[in-house]
C-alpha cells in the first residue's frame, strides 16, 4: 500500500493575524496602486510586509517547507499580474493576499494528490487501497467538509482556525453579536465532523 507523497513534518507555531488598522490599509492600497503601475518595488514591499504571514498559512496546509516555499512566490507572481482585480468592497489587501494563498495551498494540495493516485494505480494496479486515507487526502477531506458549509459558518471557521481570531475579534470584524460566533462555530464544526464521520464508515 502506498504511503503518500513524502511531506516533510515541521512544528508551526499557532497563526496570528491582527485586524490591520486603517492606515495599514490605505497603505497597502498604495502598494498594489504601485504594483498595477508596474513598480517592483512595491511589489518587494508587500513581499516584505505580508510574506512571513501568508508562508505560515501556507505551510499549515501543505506541511512541507520546499512546496510552501514554491507556492508563496506564485501568490506574488499572482499579485504582479493581478492586482488590478484587488476590490476593497471585499476586505483589506492582507485579506486579499490570504485568500490568493490560501487557494493556492489548497490546489497545490489536491494537484498533489492526484499525482499520487496515478502513480500509485500505474505502479500497482493490482494492490486495493488501504483502510485508512493518506494525510493529504485526509485534508482534502477536511476542505470539501468545509465548502459544503453555509458561508456564514465556513468564513467563521476558517477565520478563528486557519488566521486565529478569537471569537471576540469575530465578533467585532463581522458585526455579530458573540453568541452567534459562538453558535455558528460550533454548528459548523459539528457538519464537519458528521461528513468526516460518513466518508471514515464508507472507508
Amino acid at each position: 500500500m502506498g504511503v503518500g507523497p513524502a511531506i516533510e513534518y515541521v512544528k508551526i507555531p499557532p497563526l496570528s493575524f491582527r485586524l490591520p488598522t486603517a492606515d495599514e490599509v490605505n497603505a497597502d492600497v498604495a502598494l498594489l496602486d504601485r504594483v498595477i503601475a508596474r513598480d517592483p518595488n512595491a511589489l518587494g514591499e508587500l513581499y516584505d510586509k505580508h510574506s512571513r504571514l501568508l508562508f505560515g498559512l501556507i505551510l499549515r496546509i501543505l506541511r512541507n517547507r520546499d512546496e510552501s516555499e514554491e507556492v508563496l512566490q506564485e501568490v506574488f507572481v499572482q499579485t504582479w499580474t493581478r492586482a488590478s482585480t484587488y476590490n476593497s468592497a471585499l476586505g483589506s489587501p492582507a485579506g486579499w493576499l490570504v485568500r490568493i494563498a490560501r487557494n493556492r495551498a489548497i490546489d497545490r494540495l489536491r494537484a498533489n494528490t492526484a499525482r499520487f493516485r496515478t502513480s500509485e494505480a500505474l505502479s500497482a494496479p493490482a494492490k486495493t487501497p488501504g483502510p485508512q486515507a493518506s494525510l493529504g487526502e485526509q485534508r482534502l477531506d477536511i476542505q470539501r467538509a468545509l465548502d459544503a458549509l453555509p458561508p456564514e459558518q465556513r468564513d467563521l471557521i476558517e477565520h478563528a482556525y486557519f488566521l486565529g481570531f478569537s471569537h471576540s475579534e469575530l465578533a467585532d470584524r463581522f458585526s455579530l453579536p458573540l453568541g452567534t460566533v459562538k453558535t455558528r462555530i460550533r454548528t459548523g464544526l459539528r457538519a464537519v465532523r458528521v461528513h468526516l464521520e460518513g466518508r471514515m464508515s464508507v472507508q
